[in-house]
């Protein structure tokens, strides 16, 4: 096997590549780390990795096709992805990072307390007498921007030896000492003594004393407030700001006394994704993730249950506090399983199961979580592409339906509606398993009096062009389907690279010529309805009076995840594992999805059209207003006077706007449905 085809084999399919910020590490056979990096869009960056091999630096190269595997970790922001990258690698050593890009070694904050007036300083030579350093770090400008915040509560000496020289026999501070963020000792404005206390306190605070000299200066503040010496209590207000700021740059790195697990979980009725952070010292020390079957309506805080009853073994001891996304019912015995578990491993201390509310362990908590749905993705990606778990579930359906053959190409239809407005419906198509976004179709409802007579009227529409003596390639254009055709090329530009279809179903949805186009290509071997038994009746009776018999329908309710057939009373139990009923449940989810983005950009177009039909309204003022609610919801629920407060808008087109928008009632701000519910 020559090395583009090695590197092909284990290869991640682009798709399954989160586009958030993280980290990603190349394992080698053995599983060692060879190379740690960040990226501030994951998907574009290992996407660079997988060039033609001649194309690439030849270290990059030696790199790629000595990997046999790669993982990546999602994470809130780039500079959490930096912070995560350092301390990965300074626990793997990957050869591959031994030097910085630049050839130069890493960067450090330096105080030089061995000097008579310390100074503070980014740099990269080790081995200042008497200074202190904190680090390393993975870029510069993130030490400076820590460096700049940091010197509006503690002001100490930033300059070069120079620029102090040269402030010293001109007796005039430098620009830092005229803005309050250096004390000036080069005029003695400081004493070296109090200068040098300063600086012990800057190097405190970095060393992880950060809570306490919050605490002391909200007393000194309180302590001037209560004197009357407002000035002062306003120069310490401002420094609390200052360290507040500091401190809440960062979910990844922890105090250093933190030693906690953090879980987070995504979920679905068939599976959940698992992630573990194992967070030591204050800092992320390990991950782990894995995916399990999920149990007929099982809770959240079940499977938390399950999940922390089975992540400890004797390799993995519990932290002293574990978060997770929900406390159990029994979260006392489990926490007391959890102790003896830790103790018996040698550790002291009882275990604490509990959520993380607010601060820097939610905010570490929300990362994980975000990693955990992404997990999850890949999984079912990973699973709907397996080409013999694809055969399987096709033969179960056919098998569970009683069909003749099994069916090779699959239609699911959907409706959806906001408390009985925008109605829409959409058309998702599997063939082989997989999902042919080329050929989606979205509909228009004019009107329905329910979601049974709008599936019968989108059923309808769909198989005009399968009755008997219909082509089903080119057929003329129907002024319905035209509309479609326009909404949904204006919905795929207008929505870009937000859905996972956009750009296909515009060219799938555009008119192939002038008067005809390519609509409903090829039969399908099975109708899959998104609801229950109404539902299919409806979409029955639309075969039946299309004349097709030929065509089996059926139907999937997502409370229980049943499977309902015509006439039948009873539904269809697929096994919760089956690769039949993941099938199923992938292309109902698909095509809600579908469906939903379709109202929403209805929906958007409606609130305009009533937007720009108020006197006085142009479009310039109307994307003012949805552009400074940032929603239609917050748009209807504001107050005439939240209207007032957007520049241009006065009291009389507010009021108008506040009624315009909440013509309809109540209902239009309930959530789109596609089960008739709101």
């Amino acid at each position: 096997m020559t090395p583009q085809e090695t590197r092909e084999s284990w290869r991640p399919r682009r798709g399954e590549i989160p586009t958030e910020p993280g980290v990603y590490r190349f394992r080698d056979d053995a599983g060692r780390v060879l190379y740690v990096g960040k990226a501030k869009n994951l998907r574009q960056r290992l996407s660079n990795y997988f060039q033609p091999l001649h194309t690439l630096h030849e270290r990059t190269r030696r790199m790629v096709t000595t990997a046999r595997g790669v993982e990546w970790t999602v994470v809130g922001s780039e500079l959490e992805a930096l912070q995560l990258e350092y301390g990965w690698i300074k626990e793997f050593a990957p050869p591959f990072n031994v030097k910085f890009r630049d050839d130069k070694t890493y960067p450090y904050l330096a105080i030089t307390l061995g000097d008579a007036v310390p100074r503070v300083m980014v740099t990269r030579t080790r081995g200042i007498p008497g200074a202190r350093y904190f680090g390393p770090y993975t870029k510069v400008w993130a030490v400076r921007e820590s460096v700049d915040i940091m010197l509006k509560a503690f002001p100490m000496r930033s300059c070069s030896e120079a620029t102090y020289k040269r402030a010293r026999d001109r007796n005039r501070p430098c620009l830092l000492g005229d803005i309050g963020k250096c004390a000036a000792p080069c005029v003695d404005r400081i004493s070296k003594a109090d200068h040098k206390s300063i600086a012990l306190d800057f190097a405190s605070f970095m060393a992880g004393n950060d809570a306490s000299h919050v605490r002391e200066l909200r007393a000194r503040m309180t302590a001037a407030a209560a004197e009357m010496d407002y000035e002062s209590a306003a120069r310490l207000r401002d420094q609390i700001g200052a360290l507040e700021t500091a401190l809440s740059k960062s979910s990844i790195v922890l105090q250093e006394d933190v030693d906690v697990d953090v879980f987070g979980i995504a979920h679905d009725e068939l599976a959940a994704a698992v992630q573990l952070f194992i967070v030591r010292g204050g800092r992320i020390r390990g991950v782990r993730g894995w995916v399990v079957d999920t149990e007929l309506d099982v809770a959240l805080s079940e499977l938390v249950d399950q999940v922390l009853q089975n992540a400890y073994d004797e390799v993995t001891v519990p932290a002293r506090e574990i978060i997770v996304p929900e406390v159990p019912d029994d979260g006392a015995a489990l926490q007391q399983v959890l102790t003896e578990r830790r103790r018996a491993a040698g550790e002291r201390g009882a275990v604490v199961v509990k959520t993380a509310q607010r601060g820097d362990k939610a905010s570490l908590s929300e990362t994980v979580t975000t990693n955990a749905r992404n997990a999850l993705q890949v999984y079912k990606t990973r699973r709907s592409g397996d080409f013999t778990a694809r055969s399987q579930a096709l033969a179960d359906i056919q098998e569970a339906l009683g069909l003749a053959e099994a069916p090779l190409r699959l239609e699911c239809f959907d409706v959806s509606h906001l408390g009985g407005t925008n109605q829409v419906a959409s058309m998702v198509v599997f063939e082989d398993g997989l999902p042919k976004k080329d050929q989606y179709r979205k509909f228009s409802i004019a009107s329905a009096r329910d979601d049974t007579d709008a599936v019968y009227q989108v059923l309808s529409r769909r198989l005009a062009y399968l009755r008997p003596g219909a082509t089903g390639v080119e057929v003329p254009a129907d002024t319905d389907l035209a509309a479609d055709a326009v909404a949904a090329a204006e919905s795929a530009a207008v929505d870009g690279a937000e859905g996972t279809a956009a750009s296909e179903v515009a060219a799938a949805d555009a008119p192939v010529t002038t008067g005809t186009r390519k609509a409903f290509h090829y039969r399908p071997g099975l109708l899959v309805i998104d609801g229950g038994q109404p539902q299919v009746a409806a979409a029955a009776r639309a075969l039946a009076d299309a004349g097709i018999d030929d065509i089996a329908v059926c139907g999937i309710a997502k409370r229980l995840e049943e499977i309902w057939l015509p006439d039948s009373d009873y539904p269809v139990i697929l096994p919760r594992s089956s690769d039949a009923l993941f099938l199923l449940q992938r292309l109902r989810d698909e095509a809600h999805r579908f469906a939903l983005r379709y109202q929403r950009t209805k929906r958007s177009a409606d609130i305009q059209t009533q937007l720009s039909s108020i006197p006085g309204l142009g479009p310039t003022r109307v994307k003012q207003l949805l552009t400074h609610f940032g929603s239609v919801a917050r748009l209807r629920a504001a107050s005439i006077d939240e209207l007032v407060a957007v520049d241009g808008i006065g009291r009389i087109t507010a009021e108008q706007v506040h009624r315009a928008v909440r013509q309809g009632g109540p209902g239009r701000l309930r959530a789109p449905t596609s089960e008739g519910r709101p």
